[in-house]
């Protein structure tokens, strides 16, 4: 009996170690107008988009974690003897750890307080360096490729694009990858914190690892891109040149789509200076292929 229990044991660590690299996690201290801790606080922590509703209590020394899927949140505290505390529109990006402290008011719990600050931008909960970016970035930005003329320096509609809003690396669609100077090509990619890492022939600046092409999602399937660039945790220690982990889309409780196109024309470049078509215009370059 004890060998089953200290094997459920083990394995209910394992799952819950997989489980933090495709989720967020919200954590701080509950306390109040004195600064005292409240322990066992009831805090429920709820997707405005989807509603699921994730619930824990604060510790004896008032912490609480809570660890999330990538999203908006609305995060609710209810004592008895003090009023409702309520932190609306949290932003949980994937692979970081949001501080959300709350200070509860005496009062009934039919009052409520509402916090519409922003969460603190210095990270105190971890020390590696990490950048999240939407879809809506990659959309809205000039930098995915849709033509010929874009293919060389950021390939045709790549979710690694991405990468040309880092700092410190570079990318050559379909050649290599490299972050912070280290070896080409040797970064990991995770797919919803599943092991997606492409093992296909090396790239020609490959520094042994396949190019990352060989395991790139779709644009329109995702909805961030979380690079993780150096110092992260030991879990991911297998990467050498950064972690690149890929949250997918999930539904709502809305219907909603997307979609996009591309029209391309010479009639709508502009004309080469000092060019004569023979009809008194100017000479425009034809549109790529």
């Amino acid at each position: 009996m004890r060998d089953y229990k200290f094997c459920a044991l083990v394995f209910s660590f394992t799952v819950l170690a997989f489980a933090q690299s495709d989720r967020g996690t919200i954590t701080g201290t509950v306390s109040d107008a004195t600064g005292a801790v409240v322990a066992s606080a009831g805090i429920e922590v709820r997707n405005t988009q989807t509603g699921a509703v994730y619930q824990v209590a604060s510790s004896e020394t008032g912490n609480y974690v809570v660890q999330v899927p990538t999203g908006t949140y609305e995060v609710s505290i209810t004592v008895q003897g003090f009023k409702k505390y309520l932190r609306p529109n949290i932003l949980v990006p994937v692979e970081q750890t949001l501080r959300i402290d709350a200070t509860l008011e005496v009062g009934s719990t039919g009052e409520s307080v509402t916090v519409n600050e922003a969460a603190p931008l210095l990270k105190t909960e971890s020390g590696e360096l990490a950048h999240n970016v939407t879809a809506d970035s990659l959309n809205t930005l000039p930098i995915l490729g849709i033509g010929n003329a874009a293919v060389g320096s950021t390939g045709i509609r790549s979710v690694f694009a991405v990468t040309t809003m880092l700092p410190g690396n570079s990318w050559l669609p379909d050649n290599s990858l490299r972050i912070n100077g280290l070896a080409g090509n040797s970064e990991a990619v995770r797919v919803e914190g599943q092991e997606a890492t492409g093992t296909g022939a090396t790239g020609p600046g490959g520094g042994g690892m396949a190019s990352p092409s060989t395991t790139e999602p779709s644009v329109e399937a995702v909805q961030e891109v979380a690079v993780q660039t150096s110092n992260y945790a030991a879990e991911f220690g297998q990467a050498g040149g950064g972690l690149f982990n890929f949250t997918m889309k999930s539904g709502t409780n809305q219907f909603h789509g997307s979609g996009y196109d591309y029209f391309v024309n010479e009639a709508l470049n502009a004309g080469t200076p000092f060019t004569n078509d023979g009809n008194g215009h100017l000479l425009r370059p034809p549109a790529a292929q």
